[in-house]
């Protein structure tokens, strides 16, 4: 039985810690509470704030042993990143001094913007648009991905312009995109699942994009919609370096009945060497592969993934497939950042639709510009 002396230094310990973990892996430090604006999107409806059962606790190892100490979660965070890579492939390399070859530069209101190419991975090179505000200098930066570059720049569907919208805001803006469907693993040698293999490129995005002058290297996040939200989700998480991540209505956990909720496919998770699935919802006659099985079958969901962003702040845009009942897993993840002793680090938005609305975009760049400005 602890003594109140010995409880007050267990508490003492244990805030020591967790501000030495907040100040090792959190690069930009925020203000004390969000804008008036924003606050309420940092707490779940009444209804579910005390959900804490329907996931898997975080807070636990493998061995089931407790995490009960910042330093003990680290040793749980890097548990938790060695099985989503043993099972997704480890990554290559990074890339040596990735860097932007210019393909054309264009004057545009206010920014410059410049047509770069990139190589993002050991088997691609890859197009996308850098915009720079005028007269830049140590600037925060996103880094938008999708199916395309163009879209973001303002060449697509309405309200999906993240980058242009964000460098009028200030923001220095790569845009970059390709189709998931495109990765062969079998053909680039890369023994890596599709959304890992997209995460990586995002990090080697993310190199060439800290070099750059204009930039502040500690304050570069990166956002996407729907499956530009599921690459975001993966790099933000997977690479620290990234201060915070937006995700658009992704599905940020398994759902196996909601079809666009898709990580079971084989451009995602789901690729396999033995075996291609056809398109779908998982059944019997067209059932699981690669590591989703594996992920799946060993009672593994994103939570954990969602996790390892702890203590960077990142939001959830919820539409169509991430409602409010997504903070069920999110609660996970803010019991991690209360052992850390943070707040304020998880927010989700609700709209009724998948696409992007204006409303639920300003509030993406309102979110963007507390956490990075």
């Amino acid at each position: 039985m602890l003594t109140s002396q010995s409880r007050f230094r267990r508490v003492v310990v244990t805030a020591v810690c967790a501000v030495a973990f907040v100040n090792t892996c959190c690069l930009h430090v925020l203000a004390d509470r969000p804008p008036e604006d924003l606050a309420r999107f940092f707490s779940p409806p009444q209804s579910l704030s005390n959900d804490h059962n329907s996931y898997k606790s975080l807070l636990v190892f493998d061995d089931r042993r407790p995490v009960r100490t910042p330093d003990e979660w680290r040793g749980r965070r890097a548990e938790i990143l060695k099985t989503w890579h043993e099972e997704m492939g480890p990554w290559p390399k990074p890339i040596e001094g990735p860097e932007f070859e210019m393909v054309e530069s264009v004057s545009r209101e206010g920014f410059a913007q410049r047509k770069v190419r990139l190589r993002v991975a050991p088997d691609r090179v890859t197009e996308g648009y850098l915009l720079v505000p005028n007269e830049s200098n140590h600037r925060p930066a996103v880094l938008v991905v999708y199916y395309e570059p163009e879209t973001a720049i303002g060449r697509g569907k309405e309200e999906r312009d993240f980058a242009l919208q964000l460098t009028k805001r200030g923001f220095v803006t790569l845009s970059i995109g390709f189709d998931p469907r495109v990765i062969d693993p079998a053909k680039s040698g890369l023994a890596l699942q599709p959304l890992s293999y997209l995460a990586y490129a995002a990090s080697s995005a993310y190199s060439a994009l800290a070099t750059l002058p204009e930039v502040d290297a500690k304050r570069v996040g990166v956002m996407g919609h729907s499956y530009g939200g599921k690459w975001a989700l993966f790099a933000a998480c997977l690479d620290e370096r990234f201060a915070c991540g937006v995700w658009s209505d992704p599905g940020i956990v398994f759902d196996e009945s909601r079809p666009n909720v898709n990580y079971w496919e084989p451009w995602y998770l789901g690729w396999d060497p033995e075996r291609t699935r056809k398109p779908g919802i998982p059944t019997p006659d067209n059932p699981r592969t690669g590591a989703y099985k594996r992920l799946y079958d060993a009672g593994h969901d994103l939570h954990e993934v969602l996790a390892l962003m702890a203590p960077r702040p990142f939001l959830v845009s919820g539409g169509s497939e991430d409602p409010p009942e997504r903070w069920r897993a999110l609660n996970q993840v803010v019991a991690v950042n209360s052992l850390l002793g943070v707040k304020d680090r998880v927010a989700m938005t609700n709209r009724a639709g998948h696409t992007p609305t204006p409303e639920s975009n300003e509030q993406v760049y309102r979110f963007l510009a507390y956490v990075l400005k």
